[in-house]
């Protein structure tokens, strides 16, 4: 469990849609080549620590006729940003995907100040 210390909490999100490939024959639409998107996302501001985040899919358009797989997720999570991840792999199509993001965490409080 994070236990936030301070009382300036903040909140940060998005949606972003991160590839259509559908439209233009790309790899996650042909199921062949890379099967990794990922996107670096910037907070509006820095938290003063590294916050939670939480990712889901907002839009999930997949091919009916091949199994559905994926995985999302956030990583190299910092006080700035975090990378957004998205993979499939075996047959999986998919056309496109819009993913929602939330992250909750300590902000700077105008008496918060750095000596270094």
């Amino acid at each position: 469990m994070k236990k936030l210390r301070s009382s300036f909490v903040g909140v940060d999100s998005g949606d972003v849609v991160l590839f259509t490939d559908f439209e233009d024959g790309g790899e996650m639409w042909t199921g062949r080549g890379q099967r990794e998107r990922r996107r670096r996302i910037k907070f509006s501001e820095p938290y003063r620590k590294i916050p939670t985040v939480q990712l889901s899919p907002s839009l999930w358009d997949m091919d009916a006729a091949t199994v559905l797989r994926a995985d999302i997720v956030a990583e190299a999570v910092t006080e700035n940003g975090f990378d957004m991840v998205f993979r499939t792999w075996g047959d999986t199509r998919v056309a496109r995907i819009r993913i929602s993001w939330t992250a909750i965490g300590e902000i700077l409080d105008d008496g918060d100040w750095d000596l270094y």
